[in-house]
C-alpha cells in the first residue's frame, strides 16, 4: 500500500486511514514524497532551491513515519524521496499497489484541475490501481458499519460493485448499494417503468455476492436526486464511499467522472475510486 506524503501539509487522517488497512489487510506500507520540479527553468539559486526543497521532503517523511509507528509499530514501513510532479510519480508507483491513499488539500474544483498541486483529482483519474482520497477519517464506534457503493450500470460501477463488497466482508460490515436516479428537467415516459428498470439492473449487479459473501448485508436502493448529494448524504456514518472511475455522467474528454469528481469535495468519508 502507497500513501502519497505532501510535504505542505501533513496528511494524518491518510496515514491513520493507510495503517489501520495495512493492518488489517497485512501490506507492507510505502510512504513516498515527489518533489516537483522548480518552475521557470534554471537560475543561479536552483541547486539551493532543490536542496530545501528535498530536506523538506525528507523531514515530512520522518514525520509521517513517525505518526504511522505510533500508531502501528508492527507495520512493515519504507521511505521514498522522488523527483517529479507528484501526481505523476503517484501513478507510476501505482502500478506496483494494492492500494494508493493520499489526502486531500481541499482545493477547489479550478485549482484541482489546472493546479501543478494538485493530486487527489489526476491520481484518482489515472492510478491503475484503486485510489482513496481521505478528506476525513472514518467514523469510529458505529453499531452497524456500513459501506456504499454507486451504481449506474455502467461498466465501471460494476467494478466498484466487485471491490466494495470485497471490502465490506473484509471489514464485517453491511453494504449499502445505491442508485441515484437524476431526476430530468422534463418528464417523459412511465416513470413507474424506469425506476423499475433501474431496480432490476441494480438487483442484477449485487446478484451471486450472498453465495461468496454470505456474512455481508447489501442493501439495493434506488433514490431520486443529483448523484453527487445523495451519495454525499449516504456518506454520513459510512465507513468509505466506493465509486467507479467512470459513470454514465462523466464529462466529454476527462478521465474522471462528474460524480466522483463532486465526492472527492463532498463526501463525509473516504472515497475509493476503482479503475475497470
Amino acid at each position: 500500500m502507497i500513501v502519497g506524503i505532501d510535504p505542505r501539509e501533513q496528511p494524518v487522517p491518510a496515514l491513520a486511514w493507510a495503517a489501520e488497512e495495512a493492518v488489517r489487510r497485512r501490506l507492507p506500507l510505502r510512504l513516498v514524497v515527489a518533489v516537483p520540479p522548480l518552475p521557470g527553468g534554471q537560475h543561479i539559486d536552483t541547486p539551493w532551491r532543490r536542496t530545501m526543497l528535498r530536506a523538506q521532503g525528507e523531514s515530512a517523511l520522518a514525520e509521517a513515519v513517525a505518526t504511522v509507528r505510533a500508531l502501528h509499530a508492527e507495520v512493515p514501513l519504507t521511505t521514498e524521496l522522488l523527483d517529479g510532479i507528484p501526481s505523476a510519480v503517484l501513478c507510476q508507483k501505482g502500478a506496483q499497489a494494492r492500494l494508493l491513499v493520499v489526502g486531500s488539500r481541499r482545493l477547489s474544483r479550478p485549482e484541482e484541475i489546472f493546479s501543478a498541486g494538485s493530486v487527489a483529482v489526476p491520481v484518482s483519474a489515472h492510478a491503475d490501481c484503486p485510489v482513496v482520497v481521505v478528506r476525513e477519517p472514518e467514523p469510529a464506534g458505529e453499531r452497524h458499519p456500513h459501506l456504499v457503493v454507486g451504481v449506474d450500470g455502467s461498466q465501471s460501477s460494476r467494478a466498484a460493485v466487485d471491490f466494495a463488497v470485497e471490502e465490506a466482508a473484509l471489514r464485517g460490515a453491511a453494504l449499502r448499494a445505491v442508485w441515484v436516479w437524476r431526476r430530468p428537467v422534463v418528464s417523459f415516459g412511465d416513470e413507474a417503468a424506469g425506476l423499475g428498470e433501474r431496480r432490476r439492473i441494480l438487483s442484477e449487479t449485487v446478484a451471486g455476492w450472498a453465495d461468496k459473501y454470505p456474512d455481508v448485508e447489501i442493501t439495493p436502493e434506488v433514490l431520486r436526486g443529483h448523484p453527487v448529494e445523495e451519495l454525499a448524504l449516504a456518506s454520513v456514518g459510512a465507513l468509505v464511499v466506493v465509486v467507479g472511475r467512470h459513470g454514465r455522467g462523466g464529462y466529454s474528454g476527462m478521465r474522471l467522472g462528474s460524480v466522483v469528481h463532486g465526492l472527492l469535495h463532498r463526501a463525509e468519508c473516504p472515497v475509493i475510486t476503482v479503475p475497470e
